[in-house]
């Protein structure tokens, strides 16, 4: 495991992003943050704090779970885990910044604004990730993030809470093994002499 992002940077990142905000919609009059399960939530919660710092007024924080909003959450998710979306306001003619730890794929970004579609029509949605690391499948980008790299396939970014403070962090995992414990990559053998031709003898 390696630190990609240590405490200090998460929170200078998150203050000019707070910034940045501010500055694009004049304040944050009308702005509704919303942290998506369960990775985003720290980072909404602390994201709003750094705007209040900055802007006079609360900003609401709401929370979405996008669990069966998954586009493969009838094959992936037999027996899903459900946890609660909170909104505290009707999210119609409001702007919303959606707050996730890291961005991928996209899937689950798209996920979430399905779910976002219950509250109310936003009068505009935008994105904010702590990590961007690329791998699109979809065609969706954040507005504001703190840092962009590029990781191997095999390796994750976590964003975790240390005390009170967030740090990311790299981590490589293992290939996956199906059921018979035989794992799913499997190096190729080395070459043999081809069958029914002799063998160079030493000399």
């Amino acid at each position: 495991m390696r630190v990609l992002l240590d405490a200090a940077s998460v929170k200078r990142g998150l203050i000019r992003v707070a910034g940045q905000i501010a500055e694009r919609h004049h304040g944050s009059s009308g702005l509704v943050l919303v942290g998506i399960h369960r990775g985003g939530v720290p980072v909404a919660e602390q994201l709003r704090a750094c705007l209040e710092r900055i802007e006079p007024g609360e900003v609401p924080l709401g929370t979405v779970d996008i669990t069966l909003y998954r586009d493969d959450a009838a094959s992936a998710l037999p027996n899903p885990r459900i946890g609660p979306s909170q909104i505290p306001v009707s999210l119609s003619g409001r702007r919303v910044l959606l707050v996730d730890d890291v961005v991928g794929t996209g899937r689950t970004v798209r996920a979430a604004l399905d779910a976002l579609l219950d509250y109310g029509r936003p009068r505009s949605v935008e994105l904010m990730a702590v990590v961007d690391r690329g791998g699109r499948e979809l065609p969706i980008q954040p507005d504001y993030c703190i840092q962009v790299v590029r990781v191997d396939p095999e390796e994750r970014i976590d964003v975790m809470q240390e005390g009170s403070d967030l740090i990311a962090v790299v981590r490589a995992f293992a290939p996956a093994f199906n059921p018979g414990g035989t794992p799913e990559t499997v190096p190729p053998a080395a070459p043999r002499a081809a069958e029914g031709l002799p063998r160079k003898e030493s000399p």
